[in-house]
């Protein structure tokens, strides 16, 4: 079987963030984690009652970082809901808060910087382990998994993560080498886990794109056409997993507070079609984390087609031009 993990990061936004205050917090709760709408929340709690109808697994990266400013409360009112639905809770980290955190920040220099892979490994440390130890105090099992917030983490992170006993890193993702905020000394043909700086690396998926490139799989950037694809590639060519990317806020539009009906109907379409695909099952780090590949397939991506390349354009274009961006 190729499980999927279909992993969600859940994170307020410092973006919006405009104060300390409770009703400043609840503001950015409803636009970036229940995604309150006129049609109704489409946020954590809707995509959770989409997965149970369908008995599909997701991996939620909650950032802990907004406890800062806001205190255990604000995180404890996102680890529980998914906590209640049987789902997993794994560790993200937007370093991004440590600006807005004043004398609240925990490192000793009260450096701030946009990503973890701004900060020198003793520091990357003791980031790691004030997030890991806030996002226990909320109410969430010991994490075992991380993704950086970005996308934004070096090889110091990757050892910083096995020196606080975390095992595996989601950050790595080669569609975006050399061109985003990652800087993992992996290439972009580490396409499938691989055992880096004392933790398992676990890359993002991705498909081939015309020219010779590669596209990431995460939900706002591919079509459901596209990611069925890499998914059924994926199982065809014998890999063990494959990794999709999504956000806590991605079925709306946060500004707008107005949802986005082609993102929303990726994502249910994906686990309507994943309930009922053969070979696949998604999968979660704290029941069945992904392994090592062991076969010999499977490193190769979906090849591009300019007929799924044209209506993904197509469709990112209405998409854009309705509803705007996140």
């Amino acid at each position: 079987m190729t499980r999927v993990f279909i992993t969600i990061d859940t994170e307020y936004s410092s973006g919006l963030y405009t104060g300390p205050g409770a009703a400043d917090r609840a503001e950015n709760y409803a636009r970036s984690i229940a995604c309150l709408t006129p049609e109704g929340p489409a946020g954590i709690s809707h995509k959770l009652e989409l997965l149970a109808e369908q008995g599909q697994k997701a991996v939620f990266f909650v950032d802990p970082m907004p406890a800062l400013v806001w205190g255990i409360a604000a995180i404890e009112d996102i680890v529980g809901p998914i906590m209640a639905a049987g789902q997993d809770v794994q560790l993200h980290c937007h370093t991004e808060w440590l600006g807005l955190a004043g004398p609240a920040n925990p490192l000793a220099s009260k450096r701030a910087g946009k990503n973890l892979a701004d900060f020198p490994f003793e520091e990357q440390c003791a980031i790691l382990d004030y997030a890991r130890t806030a996002l226990i105090a909320a109410g969430a099992p010991a994490p075992v998994a991380f993704r950086a917030g970005n996308y934004g983490a070096n090889d110091d992170t990757l050892r910083a993560l096995a020196a606080i006993g975390l095992d595996y890193d989601t950050s790595h993702c080669p569609a975006l080498v050399g061109s985003g905020a990652c800087r993992i000394g992996l290439t972009a043909e580490d396409r499938d886990p691989v055992g880096h700086m004392g933790v398992l690396e676990v890359p993002v998926g991705a498909i081939g794109t015309i020219g010779g490139g590669l596209r990431h799989a995460q939900l706002t950037a591919l079509t459901l056409e596209e990611i069925l694809g890499a998914i059924r590639h994926a199982c065809d060519s014998g890999r063990d997993s494959f990794t999709l990317v999504s956000h806590s806020f991605e079925l709306i539009n946060r500004r707008r507070q107005a949802v986005n009906p082609i993102v929303r109907r990726r994502f249910t379409g994906l686990l309507k079609a994943l309930a009922g695909m053969r070979g696949v099952t998604t999968g979660s780090y704290c029941a069945a984390p992904p392994t090592l590949q062991l076969t010999g397939g499977g490193t190769h991506p979906l090849p591009a087609s300019p007929m799924r390349t044209g209506r993904r354009i197509a469709e990112q274009l209405v998409s854009n031009a309705l509803y705007g961006s996140l």
